[in-house]
């Protein structure tokens, strides 16, 4: 509500005041005026409504409007007033103005000392102006009056009505400080509620059209609602105000009380001599034993000079604080002295991990020529192999065995270009990249620095860390490494960065080139139980609280536990395998029998193990060779090796192929390369060509909900199609790999280590590869060969004379039935 006017005349007296002292309403109002003229004068009012039973004091100004009030006060003081639409028109016209006004009486008229004329007028009847007869001296208009329907008075609705009027009226004079709080008693005495109405109307904080739009309503219980809605607008408007002022004025407080503090710290901090002058000389000492280049002395001594500038109370004060305190804990061409013993090194990499020769072999060869060349820059190696061969792990052996800090940063799921190139200092939150994040904990500027995960980095519109890492992992650029945040650079060219990923297919192209790619395989069974042995049951022995007598497993038994428990290139399941036997073996000598704490003894049985890990799966995963149609095959994975198999169905159609098991891009054209190239030569099977014709071949591989891609399973389904149409039975505990082309030749694929890994398995017992995978062959060790039979191929043909064998599968399909034609009918009519 707005601000209630001075002045009001009250049973015809005049007075003066705050406020609107209502009197006497609780009799009816009566409103009428004896002799109301057939045609009334208008007075247009700029920017108020007049509403029926209100007095309100004008201020006439226009040159018509004071001749208008003049004449009519010397005559019946009757006038009609309506609102202007725009306030701006100086001569309303008709249709400048609103059509619905009230007829008003004047009831005082005023001279002010400053020469203006004030009229004070009420009220009476709603009017509707029909037309202006008259515009000069001033408006003179056709008028007819609106009937008023009765008030509701015995209405229970009508009363809650206007009670709530009553109450949120009051409320927003309580909560409005330039109202004053009289007004409150003053709505609270007004029991008249037509006049109730009228007077929140006329005092309502909305527009003038709004205003208009409750006089033009001709319902009293009407107009009552629309009112209401208002002032429940404006009550939820106050309210949010209060509540924004209360806020406002409690964080003011808070400031002043934060900055009481902050003086009063200032003064202890002087008198203890923790100043920010302190802090100043402290950065400045610690410059002095930096051993950094002149070009970053230069760019220090600027930024502290600027940090002596600041006042200590600004926001930015801190920040550079900050930043300086970077460049001095950063370790500035500080290294760390690298163990040259070749020896030495070669027994912590035996002793942390079991095989990887050739790593190894990698290793002492880089600790040799470091040995002989003490500058050489460092490679940049990149382990690649399936999870649980111990990846990361090696970079902790080779940091011990050259002496050196240890640094690993986890790149999985990284976005953000900032991430590694730092963020700018200007920005709120500003940090510096992850590398130099790590340099500055780890205290030397030649650490072994894991970079691991390094094919599972993403992008995003924030940059592509990827790229943003060739800087970091190209030997020729990283001496001169460039932080956004740092703003000088950084010489990264001693630090030994060793990347890991699972595979290098997701890994940037660029990136890839810059690194040398170390690859690490899966392990056999033997080496899985060596690894067991010396590593994984004395590590789960001590984290589950046993003594290294009270938890011992056979070799066989670990060897059983692998066949049967696990299906993995690396250890990890085997790992779990050990901690549930090391808990079961805690539970036992914790728990007391009777009493008396058990004798227990250190190993298990069989029947123990099953018992604690489950019934155990079976070793053979082979699919039986009584189905036509179905062969293994040897794929790899980003988990290492592991087997498929491909089904083919023949039914009856119009030579469609069929591919399903959400198979990639070149597996499917593997399948239409094999099934041409059948085609071809199926005469050598007697198979007529008709058929395909009139058969439709479906070809799945299970596991449907995988995505499976690669040209390495071309000779499988090629043999799968054979053994589909010749209804011949595959040999038992065969698997293969190879491209087929439509040539029908075969060629060599990659991952043959970790192919023949997963064929020994499964059960493997026969593999058929091409002849150029020979040489990839003879490079494994024989102990992971073991049990293995090979054949080599050069042509698609010799693959079906080692797969197929000569007998028929159980209840073959009869094929002739789709190579008969059908009858042909004539109908006569």
């Amino acid at each position: 509500m707005k601000k209630l006017p001075n002045i009001f005349v009250i049973s015809g007296i005049e007075s003066e005041g705050d406020f609107i002292p209502v009197l006497n309403t609780n009799d009816e109002i009566n409103l009428n005026l004896p002799n109301i003229p057939e045609r009334l004068p208008i007075l247009p009012l700029r920017n108020m409504v007049l509403f029926p039973g209100v007095v309100a004091p004008i201020t006439v100004g226009r040159d018509k409007s004071i001749h208008l009030i003049r004449e009519a006060y010397k005559g019946n003081k009757i006038i009609g007033v309506v609102a202007q639409k725009e306030g701006s028109i100086e001569e309303p016209g008709f249709d400048d103005v609103y059509h619905t006004g009230t007829v008003a009486l004047i009831l005082k008229m005023l001279r002010m000392p400053d020469g203006s004329t004030t009229v004070i007028i009420q009220g009476r009847l709603r009017m509707q102006i029909n037309a202006f007869v008259q515009e000069t001296p001033y408006i003179l208009a056709d008028y007819k009056l609106l009937p008023e329907p009765p008030v509701p008075k015995d209405s229970s609705e009508f009363q809650a009505l206007i009670s709530t009027i009553k109450d949120v009226a009051v409320q927003i004079i309580e909560q409005s400080p330039e109202i004053p709080s009289e007004a409150a008693i003053a709505v609270r005495n007004i029991e008249n509620p037509e006049f109730l109405i009228h007077f929140v109307a006329n005092n309502m904080n909305v527009s003038l059209s709004e205003k208009q739009k409750i006089l033009e309503t001709s319902g009293i219980q009407e107009r009552a609602n629309l009112v209401l809605y208002h002032l429940n607008k404006e009550l939820a408007i106050l309210e949010l105000k209060n509540k924004i002022r209360n806020k406002t004025k409690q964080d003011i407080d808070q400031q002043q009380k934060e900055y009481f503090l902050h003086q009063q710290m200032k003064v202890l901090q002087e008198e203890l001599g923790q100043g920010p002058n302190q802090e100043i000389e402290e950065l400045k000492k610690k410059a002095q034993t930096k051993n950094w280049s002149e070009a970053v002395a230069r760019h220090f001594e600027k930024e502290i000079a600027k940090l002596e500038r600041m006042n200590p109370n600004s926001a930015d004060y801190p920040v550079q604080l900050n930043y300086l305190h970077l460049l001095t804990e950063l370790p500035w061409n500080e290294y760390t002295q690298d163990n040259y013993d070749l020896k030495n090194a070669e027994n912590i990499l035996d002793r942390d991990h079991f095989g990887m020769k050739k790593i190894k072999e990698r290793i002492l060869e880089y600790l040799a020529v470091l040995k002989l060349k003490s500058d050489m820059k460092a490679p940049i190696l990149c382990f690649v192999g399936p999870p649980g061969v111990g990846k990361t792990s090696l970079g902790r052996s080779i940091a011990e065995a050259l002496g050196r800090k240890y640094v690993r940063m986890a790149l999985g799921g990284l976005k953000d270009e900032s991430e590694i190139r730092g963020h700018r200092k200007t920005y709120v939150g500003a940090m510096p990249g992850r590398i130099i994040q790590n340099l500055r904990k780890c205290g030397s500027s030649n650490p072994v620095f894991v970079l691991d995960e390094l094919d599972k980095i993403s992008a995003s519109f924030q940059g592509d860390p990827a790229s943003a890492l060739l800087e970091v992992l190209d030997p020729e650029q990283n001496s001169t490494f460039l932080d956004n945040y740092l703003e000088v650079e950084y010489d990264l060219s001693r630090v030994m960065f060793i990347g890991t990923a699972n595979t290098t297919s997701t890994i940037h192209p660029a990136l890839r080139d810059r690194m040398e790619i170390v690859e690490l395989t899966g392990y056999s069974v033997e080496e899985k139980v060596e690894i067991a042995r010396r590593h994984l049951l004395p590590k789960q022995i001590k984290e589950n609280g046993l003594q290294p007598g009270q938890l011992k497993l056979r070799k066989g038994q670990i060897a059983w536990l692998v066949e049967h428990y696990t299906n993995e290139s690396g250890v990890r399941q085997l790992d779990r395998l050990l901690a549930k036997l090391a808990r079961a073996k805690a539970r036992q000598l914790a728990e007391p029998q009777n009493g008396v704490p058990a004798s227990i003894k250190p190993g298990f049985t069989e029947k123990e193990l099953i018992k604690i890990l489950g019934p155990p799966h079976p070793k053979e995963k082979t699919i039986d060779n009584n189905f036509a149609g179905v062969v293994t095959g040897l794929a790899w994975t980003a988990t290492g090796g592991d087997i498929i198999f491909v089904e083919t169905s023949i039914t009856g159609g119009q030579g469609k192929l069929t591919l399903t098991g959400s198979l990639g891009e070149v597996m499917k054209e593997s399948a239409i390369i094999a099934l041409e190239y059948f085609k071809k030569i199926s005469p050598r099977y007697q198979i007529p060509f008709k058929l395909f014709e009139k058969t439709n071949v479906h070809i799945h591989v299970p596991e449907g909900a995988v995505p499976k891609d690669g040209p390495s399973a071309g000779i499988t389904i090629f043999t799968a199609i054979a053994s589909a149409f010749t209804q011949l039975k595959v040999k038992k505990a065969l698997a293969m790999t190879g491209e087929l082309t439509l040539r029908g030749e075969v060629l060599p694929v990659g991952a043959i280590k970790e192919k023949l890994l997963a064929a020994r398995r499964a059960g493997i017992r026969e593999v058929i590869l091409s002849e150029k995978n020979r040489p990839d062959v003879g490079q494994i060790e024989p102990e992971y060969l073991h049990n293995l039979t090979f054949h080599y191929v050069k042509r698609a043909e010799e693959v079906l004379d080692i797969a197929l064998t000569n007998q028929k599968v159980k209840d073959p399909i009869d094929f002739s039935i789709y190579l008969k034609e059908s009858p042909t009918v004539s109908v006569t009519a």
